[in-house]
């Protein structure tokens, strides 16, 4: 498998981390009543954490809209190259890099870590085009 497919998989299952990293302290917060119901009433404020837990998580799901494509594009065109994949591993090392900057509010590094994922993957999309 290409090295661009596997760090998507990993991205994958770090999605899937952060999930449960949120999930697990909010059901705590909430309570399984409201967790498990039709949330139809507005829930109390979660922890700073939690909240924090939260955005990165989403944060992850709005990246993985970019990177997912840009994965599949290279393996899909056979353009794997050692920049592609070092681009692969940024992303996936900043990700894991963004979930403790976030939850810590180590600002302005948090920006950074993002920024680098962020470039990573659009450097991806132009070494398929050029």
């Amino acid at each position: 498998m290409p090295v661009e497919l596997t760090a998507l998989a990993l991205a994958l299952l770090l999605q899937g981390l952060q999930f449960v990293l949120f999930a697990l302290p909010a059901n705590l917060e909430l309570g399984t009543k409201y967790t498990t119901g039709p949330r139809d009433a507005p829930h109390k404020p979660l922890s700073l954490k939690t909240a924090r837990l939260q955005r990165a998580m989403n944060n992850h799901f709005e990246a993985l809209i970019l990177f997912a494509p840009a994965a599949l594009v290279v393996a899909v065109t056979n353009q794997s190259s050692p920049v592609t994949q070092i681009c692969a591993g940024l992303y996936l090392g900043a990700r894991i890099l963004y979930i403790p900057a976030y939850v810590f509010a180590l600002v302005p590094l948090r920006s950074a870590i993002w920024c680098i994922g962020f470039f990573a993957t659009m450097v991806m999309v132009v070494a398929t085009l050029i």
